[in-house]
């Protein structure tokens, strides 16, 4: 060999190589190992959850907008995702993901897929590890992707039979759960008209310092009442103005009420955006009379402290709960 070209091969070499290392990284292949009789279905659905994990990481390190063209995504699925992009892009942590497939109604689940959330402008500077649940029809297409619960989360509420004894009606309780937290990191409007029911009611709680006659201060919170129309066009001005929205629900808790397709959900809510953090608890009424099309009646918002220095705690008597509204 001619001593003098080995450095021309040795580059040309390196040229070649490198895109098909990052290519070897973008990579996820995904494996269904239990869940799935119908082997067709353990295959596309294979195919379609790895063909979208690989663009989307391959979109990440190419810093450009997904595209989405040649996955097996459902408009809907299509729609989601562009708006969870554009909130923050993110990529996949696991060149491969093996799990079960878990059904949900007609469709079906694969849960735990690890992400890490990649904002362009470093915004965001922590609890950038977020899981995600794909959902996938009898055909194998993605009809959803969206963000979960922390497992610790899902599983008090799915082992507990306490106070929703069918296994069922739980998982899907925790899966609108976990849609109605996606819509607000995706800036999602239009779920979030569709889950309100037209006459629902939202408080929510502000504390309110004043001072008494011996100098000393008392605080306490006041609530303003909304419609569902004066809520959102609120939200539809915030989603405007804010770069991004993160929520998450650091603890759940699910009461069935006497009619036995309503539920109570309390949840410990952290949001921050823009500028701006806070703390807080939520809880959502949930109508299940129509499993296809649940509504929430009621959504409260109140703040788990009453003071700037966080030593004075919302009592726990007054924080709303089923027995505050009339069923």
């Amino acid at each position: 060999m001619n001593i003098d070209k080995l450095p021309h091969i040795l580059l040309l070499l390196f040229v070649f190589a490198a895109p098909c290392s990052l290519n070897a990284q973008n990579n996820v292949s995904v494996t269904i190992n239990d869940g799935l009789n119908n082997g067709l279905l353990k295959n596309n659905a294979e195919e379609s959850i790895g063909n979208l994990l690989t663009e989307i990481n391959t979109a990440q390190s190419e810093n450009r907008a997904l595209n989405l063209s040649k996955c097996n995504l459902s408009q809907r699925a299509v729609e989601s995702l562009a708006m969870l992009w554009e909130n923050v892009p993110f990529r996949c942590i696991d060149i491969e993901i093996v799990e079960r497939a878990i059904q949900n109604g007609s469709e079906y689940q694969i849960r735990n897929i690890p992400l890490i959330l990649k904002p362009m402008d470093g915004a965001m500077n922590d609890d950038e590890y977020q899981e995600v649940v794909v959902s996938f029809d009898a055909n194998g297409q993605i009809t959803s992707f969206y963000l979960t619960l922390a497992l610790n989360l899902y599983m008090n509420v799915m082992k507990s039979n306490l106070e929703v004894t069918d296994l069922r009606r739980r998982q899907l309780i925790l899966d609108y759960v976990e849609q109605f937290r996606t819509a607000y990191n995706t800036k999602d409007i239009s779920f979030l008209t569709q889950i309100f029911s037209d006459d629902a009611l939202i408080i929510t709680g502000n504390v309110i310092q004043s001072y008494k006659l011996d100098g000393q201060y008392e605080t306490r919170v006041t609530y303003k009442k909304q419609s569902k129309q004066e809520y959102l066009n609120n939200l539809k001005n915030i989603f405007r103005a804010k770069k991004y929205i993160k929520v998450i629900f650091n603890d759940i808790k699910v009461v069935q009420a006497k009619n036995p397709n309503y539920y109570g959900v309390l949840l410990h809510q952290g949001w921050t955006s823009d500028n701006y953090h806070d703390t807080g608890y939520v809880f959502l009424l949930w109508d299940f009379s129509n499993e296809d099309a649940p509504k929430i009646h009621v959504r409260t918002w109140q703040p788990d402290y009453l003071d700037k220095a966080q030593t004075q705690k919302l009592p726990e008597d007054e924080i709303f709960s089923l027995s505050d509204f009339d069923l």
